[in-house]
């Protein structure tokens, strides 16, 4: 595979950071340069981060004295000296997605993390294992912004990717109905126990915008591409429930699943077993070789121990059992800075790499 320059836009924040660690010795991308918001610009990122960086692992050496450029200010240098950027930033919505599509439209593709664009038609909002042919959308949104090159692709919201991959190979029994209760860790909103004291020993049982995101993004990742656009499913109805709690990383989910044409206990595992996606078939750097792993202990999965399952990016599950009023329940684990968010751009990134699009 060919190498790629790559830039970081918002990499001041927690998931920027964590795209640096894991752009720091990625086989097939050069992290290139950074930018972040007015007020970090013009400064080596040592000084502009300053003691906001929360990764375990210290900044890498050749990050500490880059020199930050403006996100916003400086879109056609940074076009110039990278084939795609990552985008985590921390802007308004409309912002994000006026400054996601003026990269696109500087022939500057955008893998980004950010929510703004999840809901546009044309935009592929792709978990690799399980729609990556959501990327062919592509061609659609390059006719309509009039590029060659630039696009825009995203992510899903953090806490799906704890109970949509489990769904998925089920998919085949007919999910009718699921629901799902999230207990997502602080980092899911930038934060660390240091900097947000008043989350240990507590449980906050609301996140803003969470519940919505967590019932209406399934639908768009196993809708079809109609035209110029992505139809969303119909199918299953799905109701959540999303409460902060004192986890450093991690997003926990309780889920209940209702089927027209109900599988055994022993089905149902061996189909998270033998589940494989395109990144398992193609190798890509950052995929898990067991994208799913289901526990048999019923004290499993747990936060601290099985979060960093194969570097972060597979997703555990545990105590499947049947229900009184839903057909099966079960738990699920996923690291939601690793899959959830930075780790699972960085392989959305791969997919698109491997298939030509940054070419």
């Amino acid at each position: 595979m060919k190498q790629y320059n790559v830039g970081v836009i918002g990499a001041t924040g927690m998931v920027g950071q964590r795209f640096i660690t894991l752009l720091a010795n990625h086989p097939w991308f050069k992290l290139k340069l950074l930018a972040a918001s007015p007020r970090s610009a013009g400064k080596k990122y040592t000084e502009a981060v300053g003691s906001r960086w929360a990764m375990k692992d210290p900044i890498p050496a050749f990050v500490k004295d880059m020199v930050v450029y403006n996100a916003t200010a400086d879109i056609e240098k940074i076009a110039e000296e990278v084939d795609f950027v990552f985008c985590a930033v921390d802007m308004k919505k409309d912002e994000i997605k006026a400054l996601e599509e003026a990269y696109a439209k500087a022939e500057c593709p955008v893998v980004s993390n950010n929510s703004a664009h999840r809901h546009t038609p044309d935009v592929p909002m792709i978990v690799p294992e399980i729609n990556p042919e959501h990327a062919e959308i592509i061609h659609a949104q390059r006719k309509r912004l009039g590029t060659k090159r630039g696009f825009v692709s995203v992510k899903s919201n953090c806490s799906l990717q704890s109970y949509v991959p489990a769904l998925h190979p089920l998919k085949k029994y007919g999910i009718t109905q699921a629901l799902a209760c999230t207990y997502q860790a602080i980092s899911g909103a930038g934060k660390t126990f240091e900097t947000w004291p008043e989350m240990v020993d507590n449980v906050i049982p609301y996140i803003g915008g969470e519940e919505e995101k967590s019932e209406i993004e399934p639908l768009k990742i196993w809708g079809k591409i109609e035209g110029d656009k992505i139809v969303d499913s119909t199918t299953p109805a799905i109701t959540t429930q999303c409460l902060r709690v004192p986890a450093s990383d991690g997003h926990m989910a309780a889920v209940f699943v209702k089927f027209e044409n109900k599988p055994t206990i022993e089905q149902i595992k061996e189909d998270w077993k033998n589940f494989r996606g395109i990144p398992q078939e193609l190798g890509l750097p950052s995929a898990p070789k067991q994208f799913l792993n289901y526990f048999e202990e019923p004290d499993r999965p747990q936060t601290r121990l099985d979060r960093n399952l194969e570097g972060g990016m597979a997703v555990s599950m545990g105590r499947l059992r049947e229900d009184t009023q839903y057909d099966y329940k079960f738990v699920c684990l996923s690291h939601n800075t690793l899959r959830g968010a930075a780790g699972g751009a960085v392989l959305m990134a791969e997919l698109l790499a491997a298939k030509g699009y940054f070419d």
